[in-house]
């Protein structure tokens, strides 16, 4: 496989030359793929096979090649299988379109087409999924809905033909009332327009779509048809009767009273006064009957009215007009006036209810052909458009309630709906591929999941945790499966909730046997936290057999927390016991604790005050306070010591009688020689009083005192470290401190605090909480407030120096204790002599020297002098430095005159060397 150097030497070499290598077979797939099976990269493979795609192949070479590239590169066999899922769905739409396709043509060619089958074809194949963009389907739908335009169009031409007859029937009346010369001159116009009309009439009758028109339209074409010839057949007999009779007098008059009349007056006949038939009696009951039942429709009418109901005053006038129909002989005349009126008023609110509910109708028209009008990039979504259609359509019913149908507004409403319904079509179109693939998903999750509740009975390596994880993994999966129709996603969460049951059995078994060794536990809990002497070694013990049981099996969460605080409930509860009797027992406050609060209390008022005196009188009696126990503890030490040295005397006294008793004896030989002192009785010691030590920090040398200060070092050479300082030669620093170096850290490392020997010191007992936090804080912000007021006094010395400066007058000059421990008293009256005196010499290298010492910033114009300075300092090795001078300077600098920028320079030297 791999090639060998021919310089190998275990490799024999021979004189023949060796043979190629051989070339890797191409795969036979390669070829007709463009060769994506030779690809070497991913992106050069998916490239391949969409040209190949693009090429045309049949299905079964889109099958063979997805079945060898689906193990090799699953990026480009997702190319192969949308290829193949897009044919079989275009199979399933093809079956699914010769079958509506037969049921549209089924639709054509019947003779009588019904507009609720049409409507429902197109509803019920865009729920079945069928493609009705493409053909056959869209032309079959394009002429259904020609068709049923066409059918609702000749409906609409009827109710027009009804009202045009209904008009040409008004105008014949009108012409009744008017002279017959009027009415014989209309004639030849009302002729033509009968006619047109009766032929307009007869070919909405033979027309195609006739015998589609819904039932209804037929019968009152035809009474429109026969009334309307009634009535002309009427008129044309009338008038000609009136134009004989006015040819012969002896000829009888017309049936037309007011033609009837002129041919009198034309004849000398006079008219007869028109006397109006006096109404026959009528039963006082029948006649209350007939006014109250007016009387009622007439009240309810005027209230619909006054509420502005459209339909509902329709409905009232009508009734009210039967009332008088029904009743209006037997009613007086004013009752009679007021229904009148009433049914006016009525007719003037129908009339604005049919405006306003065209102004509504213009409305909705308008919303239905913007759906589609939209900007660029704001087309609305396939559900929000079924909304948007399906709000319309119910606004329009509404509006139809309420007055009078306008059939040609509802034309256009309906196109513009039925056009923005396709966008709903091709989303419901895409929504029911993307269910049955999400079907599809759902089911092979289920599948697998049984697969693997047959395959894991029990947890591997007793791995519950993650025996449970898989599950939840599984549940995680269903739930991101994609949306599904309510109905199916409730018969596929029934098979899911089997499957997952069956999986989850061993786990829920086991947990149930979990679940009784916590309750026992609990118990157990129970019984320990009831002990009087809690056992921690039990409580530890059976804690960590409950960690173990939980770590080992898992449960719910919330239900797992909730034994867990079941089970830790009772063991708080003795711990939170034994916690109150130990604090109950600190916080019992002694004596001295009570003593130490006082005084703690007190030392915070002072602290309040802002009197410094008072702090430090208040700090020093809670010292004392803090120091009393000692002392009593002193007081018995003393009492102990004294007892001690009591014993140490009757030894003594008891030698010293002894050694008497010795001389006696030997008082005869006194010529005897003297015996060493070895052999003399044993001298006893006498007692010594302690001495008190008194701790000393340091040593007593000159500048190591505490109550001494150092004396300041001199200035080093230029460029030095700033705490370099180094009192003497070379060396001197070494020679000026004890063994051990200082720091910053406070002190030597070699020091000793100011502790009292060992045979002296007591030990207080231990305060209280409450006394030692009280002591504490009262402590730290009576240092806090000295410190503030420290700062508050330094502050206001220095301005009283400066004012004193300004206006030469030494009275305003502080005195030592205000300047601080930092200023000799010889300074401060050399300060007041420069004060006093007039204004003389330049201070200009005295404040170099004050600013050197302090180590402040020079300003910058006087940089360059301060460098001047330094270097001529570095030539006097022998001269005191500025910070042993610093006195002399600023005497010198007060002896001047005064200016401002020189007054700021010397108050930002005197902060740092007044500085306590």
């Amino acid at each position: 496989m791999f090639p060998f150097s021919k310089n190998n030497p275990a490799e024999p070499t021979t004189d023949a030359a060796a043979a190629p290598a051989k070339t890797q077979e191409a795969h036979p797939l390669d070829k007709m793929t463009h060769g994506a099976f030779s690809a070497q990269t991913s992106g050069e493979r998916m490239a391949c096979i969409r040209d190949w795609l693009a090429s045309g192949p049949t299905p079964e070479q889109l099958q063979q090649v997805f079945k060898e590239l689906s193990g090799k590169d699953k990026g480009a066999a997702k190319l192969l299988r949308e290829k193949l899922d897009e044919i079989k769905r275009s199979k399933t739409q093809a079956t699914i379109a010769l079958e509506w396709a037969d049921k549209a043509q089924a639709l054509l060619a019947a003779s009588k087409l019904n507009l609720a089958d049409a409507l429902a074809w197109q509803r019920d194949a865009a729920k079945a999924g069928a493609p009705l963009s493409k053909e056959p389907l869209a032309g079959l739908k394009a002429q259904l809905v020609e068709r049923v335009r066409a059918i609702e169009d000749l409906q609409h031409r009827v109710q027009v033909q009804r009202e045009a007859a209904v008009l040409v029937a008004q105008r014949i009346e009108v012409l009744s009332t008017k002279p017959w010369q009027d009415a014989q001159a209309a004639q030849a116009g009302l002729s033509v327009d009968v006619s047109n009309w009766q032929a307009e009439a007869t070919a909405l009758a033979n027309d195609a779509n006739w015998p589609s028109v819904d039932a209804k339209f037929v019968p009152q074409l035809q009474a429109s048809q026969a009334q309307l010839g009634l009535v002309w057949e009427a008129f044309q007999a009338a008038l000609s009767a009136t134009v004989l009779a006015a040819e012969d007098a002896s000829a009888p008059l017309p049936n037309v009273p007011v033609w009837a009349d002129e041919l009198r007056v034309l004849r000398g006949i006079p008219l007869e006064p028109v006397v109006k038939a006096p109404k026959a009696p009528v039963d006082p009951e029948i006649k209350a009957k007939a006014t109250s039942a007016v009387a009622d429709a007439l009240t309810k009418l005027e209230q619909e009215v006054a509420e502005g109901h459209g339909k509902a005053s329709a409905g009232a006038a009508n009734a009210l007009r039967n009332a008088l129909k029904e009743f209006g002989r037997l009613i007086d005349d004013k009752l009679e006036n007021q229904a009148r009126s009433a049914l006016a008023a009525a007719g003037e609110l129908e009339g604005w209810q049919r405006w306003r509910a065209d102004q509504l109708r213009e409305e909705l028209v308008s919303k239905a052909e913007g759906l589609l009008k939209r900007p660029e990039g704001q087309a609305i979504g396939g559900r929000k458009m079924q909304e948007s259609l399906r709000s319309l359509r119910e606004q329009w019913k509404l509006t139809d309630q309420g007055g009078v149908p306008n059939h040609g507004l509802w034309k256009r409403f309906d196109d513009a709906c039925n056009e923005a319904h396709k966008v709903v079509e091709v989303w419901l179109e895409k929504l029911k591929a993307e269910t049955a693939e999400h079907r599809a998903q759902r089911l092979a999750l289920i599948a697998e999941v049984k697969a693997w509740a047959e395959a894991n009975r029990t947890a591997l390596d007793d791995d519950w945790k993650g025996f449970n994880r898989v599950l939840h993994q599984f549940g995680d999966r269903w739930r991101e499966s994609g949306h599904v129709g309510e109905k199916m996603y409730a018969e596929l969460n029934t098979l899911w909730k089997a499957a997952i049951d069956e999986a989850a059995a061993p786990l829920e078994a086991l947990q149930k046997v979990s679940l009784a060794a916590r309750h026992a536990m609990i118990d157990e809990a129970k019984q320990l936290g009831a002990q009087e002497v809690l056992r921690i070694d039990a409580v530890k013990a059976l804690q960590q057999r409950w960690q173990a049981e939980a770590h080992r099996v898992p449960m719910d969460r919330r239900h797992e927390q909730k034994l867990w605080d079941a089970f830790r409930k009772p063991i708080d509860e003795a711990f939170n016991r034994k916690t109150a009797e130990r604090e109950k027992a600190q916080n019992a406050l002694s004596e001295r604790d009570r003593i130490v609060l006082d005084a703690s209390k007190a030392l915070q008022a002072a602290n309040a005050s802002g009197d410094a005196q008072a702090i430090k009188t208040a700090m020093a009696a809670l010292d004392a306070a803090l120091r009393g126990q000692a002392q009593a503890q002193a007081a018995v030490a003393a009492a102990a010591q004294t007892s001690d040295e009591k014993s140490a005397q009757a030894q003594a006294e008891q030698g010293q009688a002894a050694a008497d008793t010795a001389a006696d004896a030997a008082a005869p030989n006194d010529d005897a020689p003297a015996e060493p002192s070895a052999e003399a009785a044993p001298e006893v010691a006498k007692p010594v009083a302690r001495k008190p030590v008194v701790a000393m920090r340091g040593d007593d040398r000159p500048g190591m005192k505490k109550e001494a200060p150092a004396l300041p070092a001199r200035g080093g050479k230029f460029g030095d470290r700033k705490d370099s300082g180094r009192p003497g030669g070379r060396d001197g620093g070494r020679d000026a401190r004890p063994g051990a170096r200082g720091d910053d850290r406070g002190g030597f490392r070699d020091a000793r605090s100011e502790r009292a020997p060992a045979g002296d010191r007591f030990d207080a007992p231990r305060l209280g909480d409450a006394a030692f936090r009280a002591q504490r804080d009262a402590f730290e912000q009576a240092q806090q407030a000295l410190r503030k007021l420290a700062a508050q006094a330094h502050g206001e010395a220095l301005t009283n120096l400066l004012t004193a400066w300004e206006k030469r007058d030494a009275e305003l000059v502080p005195s030592v204790q205000e300047l601080g421990s930092r200023v000799a008293p010889a300074v401060r009256a050399a300060w007041s002599k420069a004060v006093t005196q007039a204004p003389a010499g330049d201070a200009s290298t005295a404040l170099l020297r004050l600013e050197m010492a302090a180590e402040v910033p020079t300003p910058a114009e006087h940089i360059s002098d301060r460098r001047m300075l330094q270097l001529q300092l570095l030539t006097k090795r022998n001269d005191p430095a500025p910070v042993q001078t610093w006195g002399q300077d600023a005497a010198v600098v007060l002896g001047g005159g005064f200016d401002a920028a020189a007054a700021r320079r010397l108050q930002n030297v005197l902060k740092v060397l007044l500085k306590p």
